[in-house]
């Protein structure tokens, strides 16, 4: 039964659609789902960087960090057991120093020690760190580069599907043509994101985000609400009113290869390119963790006619085409 769905998996499907679906599939596997030995493997194999102090890894797509309802393995889970395979039996377990929502993959630093962890976990607090993601945005930001300096606080959305969402809480509006400032919600937190085109078509792009605060689903929320660019794949913020697929322009599903049905299989393009971490203990230097893009971002890049700064292109390329194979 076992070799069936192993053969089943292999078997590539002559219409092109079902193809491009099962890549993308493949893509983005759920690690949730393998033996908990499996995943500190997978994690071993993503690791970027390890020295005295830090393990840094390359977190794969469609894997949580902690724990929570319907979550069957998490980062977290395994770091006893990734620690052990990295350091041998007695080491203790590996600390988180931040966190990544399930969906963005990139750069994630784990201490091999409390107090480490703990100090690394203060260069978060204090906006030491400076944080680079790269997103793939459906619709073209104008202009090219600035600043979205909107609060964000969380709403309850109603309607059929009644949820809470992260939403824009801006400080001005306008009133008969003239900008009043308006009462700031008690709950509403600071979010100050700055972005840069990197690489543009008519209909979407390629943007590295520096968020200088760190509110949750800030960088989402910024670029569909502030910017009217929701990041390709984001089912959640396309659209304030819904939970369903992210609604794409018939010219985008063509490069993509895929008809809206379709669309929920896309998945979220937003990754963790590079940390900078300030200089910590014995280390002096400040240290600067890059991590390459997963497949399927560079995969859609070339789909969609985007193009990486050259002096990026050639690791990222090299995965998209062990992706490939």
């Amino acid at each position: 039964m076992v070799e069936e769905l192993g053969k089943a998996e292999r078997e590539v499907p002559t219409n092109p659609v079902q193809r491009r679906v099962q890549e993308l599939v493949q893509f983005t596997k759920q690690l949730q789902r393998v033996h908990p030995n499996v995943l500190a493997k997978a994690l071993s194999r993503g690791i970027v960087h390890q020295d005295s102090d830090l393990v840094v890894i390359n977190k794969p797509y469609g894997l949580p960090v902690h724990g929570g309802p319907g979550v069957q393995l998490c980062i977290s889970d395994v770091l006893p057991i990734l620690a052990k395979m990295l350091h041998g039996h007695k080491a203790e377990p590996l600390h988180l120093c931040h966190r990544l929502d399930k969906e963005t993959t990139g750069v994630m630093v784990l201490a091999r020690d409390k107090e480490v962890a703990h100090q690394v976990q203060e260069l978060f607090r204090t906006r030491q760190v400076a944080k680079k993601y790269w997103a793939i945005t459906v619709h073209v930001p104008v202009p090219s580069a600035g600043v979205v300096d909107i609060p964000i606080t969380e709403k309850e959305v109603q309607g059929q599907q009644q949820h809470h969402k992260m939403a824009l809480t801006p400080s001005y509006r306008m009133d008969s043509g003239k900008m009043v400032r308006v009462r700031t919600s008690r709950n509403a937190h600071v979010a100050v994101t700055q972005y840069q085109v990197l690489s543009s078509t008519l209909s979407s792009a390629l943007l590295e985000l520096q968020p200088v605060t760190g509110v949750k689903h800030q960088l989402r929320v910024h670029l569909s609400f502030g910017l009217d660019c929701p990041i390709l794949g984001d089912h959640k913020y396309s659209d304030w009113n819904r939970l369903a697929p992210q609604k794409l322009s018939v010219g985008t599903l063509k490069k993509l290869g895929l008809p809206q049905s379709k669309a929920r299989h896309i998945p979220l393009h937003l990754h963790a390119r590079q940390l900078i971490l300030p200089a910590l203990g014995s280390r002096r230097e400040e240290l600067s963790l890059v991590c390459k893009l997963p497949r399927y971002f560079v995969h859609s890049l070339s789909r969609l006619g985007l193009k990486m700064p050259s002096q990026d292109q050639n690791g990222d390329q090299e995965a998209g085409r062990l992706g490939a194979q």
